[in-house]
């Protein structure tokens, strides 16, 4: 099963939590000083809030797929296909392990492509690949779990 990704940027995320809670009618999955997300089942969502950037656009557009296979065979096709790609296995951003490629659209915006592997304790941590398709708010890496 594949899952639908939204990232936006946020100003203040507490405003932001309290106005996507009454829009969804849900909880958010993950609260943090400066990320939250909220899952939906029905249509599968995944909404990212993070604070940086300019407030009220959007970060990135992405898939969550449910194992490390599927986006590897993701991969495969986008490169069969002759996109640009940066891969990044077993990375930490947005307190969540993953492993994930980026690529971009024909307007520039990027697509976070990944699977989940964990949560993690930090927000990101440095990573060997090279950012150059993922998103750069000026705050940290435009990146969400």
């Amino acid at each position: 099963m594949k899952t639908f990704h939204v990232s936006l940027c946020v100003e203040d995320l507490d405003r932001a939590i309290d106005r996507y809670r009454a829009i969804l009618g849900i909880e958010p999955a993950k609260v943090r000083a400066d990320f939250a997300k909220f899952e939906l089942s029905d249509p599968p969502l995944i909404l990212s809030l993070n604070i940086g950037g300019a407030a009220g656009t959007l970060s990135h557009l992405g898939i969550r797929h449910e194992d490390s296979e599927h986006v590897d065979t993701d991969l495969a096709r986008s490169r069969a296909a002759g996109l640009e790609i940066e891969e990044q296995k077993g990375t930490t951003c947005c307190y969540a392990k993953a492993d994930k490629f980026w690529v971009k659209d024909a307007d520039g915006i990027a697509w976070e492509m990944y699977s989940l592997l964990g949560d993690a304790d930090v927000h990101s941590l440095p990573d060997a690949a090279p950012r150059s398709l993922a998103p750069q708010p000026a705050a940290k890496p435009g990146c969400c779990g």
